[in-house]
């Protein structure tokens, strides 16, 4: 938390950051108890919301589909004696025999396809950002998700809860949730923690897989 001096119209920020008021979070509370059933809910949930890469994939098999349809037609058009000739083979391999490998506008086609061979790659490989929020529930059987809009509201609605607090709103982004709070008086330090404690307990009670970083920011009503 931070604790140094500030005027009566700076916010105030507290940071989940020690250990003290980090450990509850990060998975070790929740009704999984760390067993392996309960590991396998927590994996179960996580696969269940995970992004389906649907847009790479459609690229991939479009391009596919497309390079299939022109070698097909220009396979079988030849064979019948009539070529379609939608791509000049001739000049083709005329251009990759008399083009040196250090060629610039054979490097720099080679360097896209690489780029664009490792982006797709990438994608496919890395996990993307679940869709909603996975809660835990101790049943690979029973997956539970909470929109990302509901669930900084629900931080909102925990702050709004301390008294003093006039109004609040939250955000999430990635694994941190920011919690602004403005208050009816001032008292940096009261505020701040009451708030910042309050945002915890609703984490907790939530109990989402994933771990999360609480910032609050306090600001005074004018």
């Amino acid at each position: 938390m931070s604790t140094g001096a500030h005027g009566a119209d700076e916010p105030v920020t507290t940071t989940l950051g020690d250990q003290a008021m980090e450990a509850p979070l990060g998975g070790a509370i929740g009704p999984s108890g760390g067993g392996s059933a309960g590991r396998a809910a927590d994996r179960a949930a996580m696969r269940a919301f995970r992004p389906r890469r649907t847009v790479p994939a459609v690229v991939v098999a479009a391009l596919l589909m497309i390079l299939g349809v022109v070698v097909a037609a220009q396979t079988i058009s030849a064979l019948a004696g009539r070529p379609l000739r939608w791509v000049r083979l001739d000049r083709m391999l005329s251009w990759a025999a008399s083009t040196p490998w250090n060629n610039g506008l054979f490097l720099f086609g080679a360097a896209i396809v690489a780029l664009v061979g490792l982006a797709l790659i990438v994608a496919a490989l890395v996990p993307g950002r679940p869709r909603l929020v996975p809660v835990r529930t101790g049943d690979a059987d029973l997956i539970i998700g909470m929109r990302r809009r509901s669930f900084a509201r629900a931080l909102a609605h925990a702050a709004e809860g301390v008294p003093g607090v006039h109004a609040a709103r939250a955000s999430v982004r990635g694994h941190t949730a920011a919690v602004t709070a403005t208050t009816a008086g001032w008292d940096r330090e009261r505020f701040g923690e009451a708030v910042h404690t309050a945002v915890l307990s609703r984490l907790v009670a939530l109990s989402p897989i994933e771990p999360y970083h609480v910032k609050v920011n306090v600001r005074e009503r004018k």
